[in-house]
C-alpha cells in the first residue's frame, strides 16, 4: 500500500502545473455610484472604497447628514429624508415603526447618478435641490405624547437647517413611516414655515374621523390616533379647506363622518374614480382642487390595492395599482409642493392577508 501511494506521487510530481492565472474584467457591472467603472488597471489597487449592499444604508444611497445635531453649523441641503419609526397610533396591526429601515432596504438600487425617468428623462435626485437622508428620529415607544413631542422637535430642527440653494431658504421633509399619525407634526412644521397648506391624501381611509368617534371619547390621549389626525390638524388651524383625499374606498358611517370630513375642508376622489375618469382626470381634478396653493403630499400605502402592498396595517380591497398611483404622482408636477411622507410599511408582515 506504501508503494502505491509514493508511486502516485510521484507521478503527480511529473505532471507540470499549468495553474490557471485570473484575469479580472477591465470594469465592474456597476459599482454604489451606479455606473461602470474601471475595477482595476495597470498597477492600480482594487476599490473597495464604496458598495450598496454595506456601510451605512440610507434612502436610495443619498449623503448622510447629522440634521439632529446639536451643532449648528451641518451640511446643508434642500430636500431631507427622515425616518419615524412610530406605530403606537394604530387601531389595526402594528409594525410599522420598522417601516423607514425596509423603505431604505428596498431603495439600495436606486442612485442619483444612474436615476433618470424612462418617462420623462429627468432625474429628482439630481435635479436643482440637494437632497439627503437625515436618519431616523428618536421617538420613545411608549409614549406617544412624549413620541409626538420628540418629532415635532425633529421637524423643527431640520426644516431650521440652511438650504444649499438660493431660491429656497427653507428645507423641504419628506418624512418616511412609521403610521399615518406622524403626519400631524409634518403639517405643524410646514404651517409654521408657510401657513395652512392644502392636503393631497393619498389612502384607503379619510383619516379625519372625530376623536370622539375613532378613540371612544376614553381620554385625549386615545383620540390622537392615525384616523384622527387630519382632524386635529383642521382643529389647529394647519389646513386649507382646499384639500382633497384619493382613492378613498373604506367603509364610513356616511351621515356623520362624510359630513364631518366636508367640514374638515376635503373633497373625495374615490378608488372607482379612476375607472371613471381614468388617470388623467383623476390628475387634473387633484389639480384644480389645490390650484393656486402651497401643497402637502401624503401617501399611505394602502391606497394601493393588496395585491401590490399587503404589507400594511389597514388594508383594503379595490385600490389602485402601483402604475396608476405612481402615474398620478408624476402628473402632479407644476403646484407647488412644501412636503411630503409615505409610510404604512410593515417590514415583517406575512405576504398575504384578507380581503
Amino acid at each position: 500500500m506504501l508503494s502505491i501511494r509514493k508511486a502516485v506521487a510521484a507521478i503527480l510530481l511529473a505532471v507540470p502545473v499549468n495553474a490557471r492565472e485570473i484575469t479580472f474584467p477591465p470594469v465592474a457591472a456597476i459599482d454604489a455610484r451606479g455606473g461602470q467603472v474601471p475595477l482595476f488597471g495597470q498597477g492600480a489597487p482594487i476599490d473597495i472604497s464604496g458598495s450598496a449592499y454595506q456601510g451605512l444604508t440610507t434612502f436610495a444611497n443619498l449623503p448622510y447628514v447629522h440634521c439632529l445635531s446639536a451643532e449648528k453649523n451641518v451640511d446643508s441641503f434642500d430636500i431631507a429624508f427622515l425616518g419615524a419609526p412610530f406605530d403606537t397610533g394604530v387601531t389595526a396591526r402594528p409594525g410599522a415603526r420598522f417601516g423607514p429601515t425596509g423603505i431604505r432596504w428596498g431603495s439600495r438600487r436606486l442612485d442619483k447618478d444612474m436615476g433618470d425617468s424612462i418617462y420623462t428623462g429627468q432625474n429628482p435626485l439630481a435635479d436643482w435641490a440637494k437632497v439627503v437622508d437625515c436618519g431616523d428620529a428618536p421617538l420613545t415607544f411608549l409614549d406617544n405624547t412624549i413620541a409626538l413631542k420628540q418629532l415635532d422637535k425633529a421637524h423643527e430642527v431640520i426644516s431650521s437647517r440652511t438650504t444649499n440653494s438660493s431660491d429656497y431658504t427653507v428645507p423641504r421633509i419628506i418624512t418616511l413611516g412609521g403610521d399615518h399619525t406622524t403626519t400631524l407634526s409634518a403639517l405643524r412644521s410646514t404651517f409654521h414655515h408657510w401657513g395652512p397648506v392644502s392636503v393631497l391624501h393619498f389612502d384607503s381611509h379619510i383619516d379625519t374621523w372625530d376623536p370622539a368617534v375613532l378613540g371612544g371619547g376614553i381620554s385625549h390621549y386615545a383620540g390622537v390616533n392615525h384616523g384622527t389626525f387630519l382632524h386635529l390638524a383642521h382643529e389647529e388651524g394647519l389646513i386649507r379647506n382646499t384639500s382633497s383625499h384619493a382613492g378613498i374606498r373604506a367603509p364610513v358611517k356616511y351621515s356623520s363622518d362624510v359630513k364631518n370630513d366636508k367640514r374638515c375642508g376635503f373633497d373625495i376622489v374615490t378608488a372607482r374614480d379612476m375607472d371613471k375618469l381614468g388617470v388623467t382626470g383623476v390628475i387634473e381634478k387633484l389639480k384644480a382642487h389645490v390650484k393656486g396653493t402651497r401643497v402637502y403630499v401624503s401617501v399611505d400605502i394602502d391606497v394601493l390595492d393588496p395585491a401590490f402592498a399587503p404589507a400594511t396595517g389597514t388594508a383594503e380591497p379595490g385600490g389602485w395599482s402601483t402604475r396608476e398611483l405612481l402615474t398620478v404622482l408624476d402628473g402632479l408636477e407644476g403646484i407647488e409642493i412644501v412636503g411630503g411622507d409615505v409610510g404604512w410599511f410593515l417590514l415583517f408582515a406575512r405576504s398575504t392577508c384578507s380581503s
